[in-house]
């Protein structure tokens, strides 16, 4: 599946039980903070931000739009908690930032500095959102899984 995107814009995947946004990084650079060290993350305009939630609906989207708007535009760093954190579970929101990303059901969420995968609903497992210039391409949907919606609205 492919999603047209401008800068300007964000686009949500809606399933059954979980939701996944998307955003341009416009080529900013991002602060990735772990309990060992600062890493800086440099992107290129075409590069996305995925962010993924459990749960659907007019305040999922609400949220992750904050998420997303909060470290592009007010430049906040992404946190990454150490492995076995007790915050982990209580994670309404992930992300994660560079020109490709792998969904997993199978990890624990907001503890993964490698910023190529990212938890998200069981439903989403396995999929990979590939950053193009022109916006993004979905690959690898389950068999099985179900998209509600795909909207995009400025961001």
């Amino acid at each position: 599946m492919h999603i047209l995107l401008n800068e300007d814009e964000i686009a949500y995947i809606e399933g059954e039980s979980g939701t996944i946004a998307l955003a341009k990084t416009k080529g900013h650079f991002f602060y990735l903070e772990t309990e060992q060290k600062e890493i800086v993350l440099f992107t290129e305009p075409e590069d996305l931000m995925v962010a993924s939630s459990f749960g659907r609906g007019e305040k999922i989207r609400r949220g992750l739009h904050c998420t997303l708007f909060q470290l592009r535009e007010l430049e906040a760093p992404l946190i990454v908690l150490p492995k076995g954190h007790p915050a982990s579970p209580r994670l309404k929101t992930v992300v994660s930032i560079g020109p490709s990303t792998r969904l997993s059901c199978t990890i624990l969420p907001g503890t993964h500095p490698e910023q190529n995968v990212l938890c998200g609903s069981e439903e989403f497992h396995g999929l990979e959102i590939i950053a193009e210039p022109e916006g993004a391409e979905v690959r690898g949907w389950p068999a099985g899984g179900q998209i509600a919606s795909v909207t995009v609205e400025r961001f």
